[in-house]
């Protein structure tokens, strides 16, 4: 039977994902990669590390098909966005990847969007450069790492990586290209980008873009043999995972608004037409003449994560040595606390935020009489109460009614009810556990010609999908914790530099 690999890599675990061409996953197999930290905003990985896990999770889900094979038609990759894995001269890796939650670039990007650069890259490339952009981050490499910076020889994403491991072949595709360097409105690479950024001598560094869907190599015979894959298998050049979230989970569509709670808060529509605005990015779609318009910050489900590894990492062997899952295991704690009322908030800002660099995460209406479910509680309001600063931006520029979530917490049925309450549209989610894995299968289906489009998703989504409605009375009450939610963020802005400033500071003796 006919099958397609779907590679999801994410800035903790990497994936693959066989499916049946009806949509069915057929083996999953996971693998985690190791972050490093090596100073305050830094935070990266080490390539052949990643590629290594991603071809043992590849022999594994093989294994587990109990399919042939030959059965696997087509491949793609998706990936977290921005970041960036730099190849030497020699096509080997140039130092550790540095991954989308990095920011170290923080003062560059501070003094361009206090400069005429920021109004210049949003009406030339769509978009504010950010933290964790190429564009960045090759500012950064060039200002403090000269020597890295003139061994460039490509300027790849996470995907493209994984995608040239697969095939030997450098490139990247439409949606990934567009992170930094390309013309909004001719969705092409743009050299006046480079130059405003001020990184020109690495143009020829950019790899070509093709269609997401288009087949761009085939797997080598040294992969074969390291993995299992046949041989001359096709790999299609793949896309950003967050266009791939949206495909897989049906909310690839204009009218619609797809909110992808990963480790960024991810929140995204399509147009017909570029639209640019400083609270949105205005991105290359998979097709050409359409637009991805993206409002993001790193700040959304990494907290819940980074919560539940701090704080809770005894219950989470208890859960495992259960048989169980940690989310499973606090369930019930989370549900009481959703049903009782609470004074407690959470500014999901660990890793980032729409308030710039310098903010962090916090707790706020804390009391002795609170509980760990109360605090569960608080994090996955700021989670939701920041995925809304966002789709509040997008509904000022784009008609949507609707909205498509995906994500890890999209399993559990009181918080989507709570995405709903505090997004006051109804929210629809499916069935589908690997919505961004299916999101490559689809672009790999079509380039081999399985499906006519990548939007020619074979499943009947009516059936598998449920809609959460919000609750009159819950949203009414949210729109109030909201804005407190807010009131406190502002208030907070004029003393997140001066806290970030202790950490700097030495103790005297």
């Amino acid at each position: 039977m006919p099958s397609l690999l779907g590679i999801d890599s994410g800035l903790t675990v990497t994936k693959a994902i066989i499916f049946d061409i009806d949509g069915t996953p057929l083996a999953v197999a996971r693998r985690r990669v190791t972050q490093f930290m090596p100073k305050a905003r830094h935070v990266e990985r080490d390539m052949d590390e990643l590629w290594n896990q991603t071809a043992d999770a590849i022999a594994e889900a093989i294994k587990l098909s109990n399919r042939p094979t030959s059965d696997i038609q087509a491949i793609a990759a998706t990936a977290h966005g921005d970041g960036i894995y730099l190849l030497d001269k020699a096509k080997k890796p140039l130092g550790r990847a540095i991954l989308s939650l990095d920011s170290r670039a923080g003062s560059i990007v501070e003094q361009w969007l206090k400069s005429p650069v920021a109004d210049e890259s949003l009406k030339l490339t769509g978009q504010l450069p950010h933290v964790s952009a190429p564009s960045a981050l090759l500012a950064w490499i060039k200002a403090n790492e000269a020597e890295r910076f003139a061994e460039i020889g490509h300027v790849l994403s996470c995907k493209d990586w994984l995608r040239f491991c697969l095939t030997g072949v450098v490139g990247t595709d439409r949606t990934e290209a567009s992170t930094s360097f390309t013309n909004v409105t001719t969705q092409d690479y743009a050299p006046d980008a480079l130059r405003l950024f001020g990184v020109d001598e690495i143009t020829d560094a950019l790899p070509p873009a093709s269609r997401s869907d288009e087949i761009v190599g085939y797997v080598t015979e040294a992969v074969a043999k390291r993995t299992g894959l046949a041989k001359g298998t096709p790999v299609v050049a793949g896309l950003h995972d967050v266009t791939a979230s949206a495909l897989g989970a049906g909310g690839y569509a204009p009218g619609v608004v797809a909110v992808i709670a990963g480790t960024y808060s991810i929140n995204e529509t399509l147009s017909s037409k570029p639209s640019v605005d400083r609270r949105w990015f205005c991105r290359n779609a998979i097709a050409p003449g359409q637009w991805n318009n993206m409002s993001i910050s790193p700040a959304s489900s990494a907290n819940y994560e980074w919560f539940l590894d701090k704080l809770c990492a005894s219950d989470i062997v208890g859960a495992e040595a259960a048989g169980t899952s940690i989310h499973t295991m606090l369930g019930p704690e989370i549900e009481a606390a959703f049903n009782r009322p609470s004074s407690a908030l959470f500014h999901p800002y660990l890793f980032g935020s729409p308030y710039g660099a310098e903010a962090t995460a916090s707790f706020f209406g804390l009391g002795g009489w609170h509980d760990r479910g109360d605090m569960l509680r608080a994090v996955l309001e700021g989670i939701a109460f920041n995925h809304k600063i966002h789709v509040d931006a997008l509904s000022a520029g784009f008609s949507f009614d609707q909205a498509r979530l995906a994500g890890g917490v999209s399993r559990n049925p009181i918080v989507v009810q709570m995405f709903a309450d505090v997004l006051a549209m109804p929210v629809t989610v499916t069935e589908t556990d690997e919505a961004a894995a299916w999101g490559a299968a689809l672009c790999a289906g079509a380039g081999i010609g399985v499906y006519s489009s990548p939007q020619s998703d074979p499943r009947d989504v009516g059936k598998i999908a449920r809609t959460y409605s919000p609750d009159p009375d819950r949203s009414a009450d949210y729109r109030i914790r909201y804005q407190l939610f807010r009131d406190i963020a502002e208030a907070m802005t004029p003393l997140w530099p001066r806290i970030g400033n202790l950490a700097t500071q030495h103790s005297q003796g």
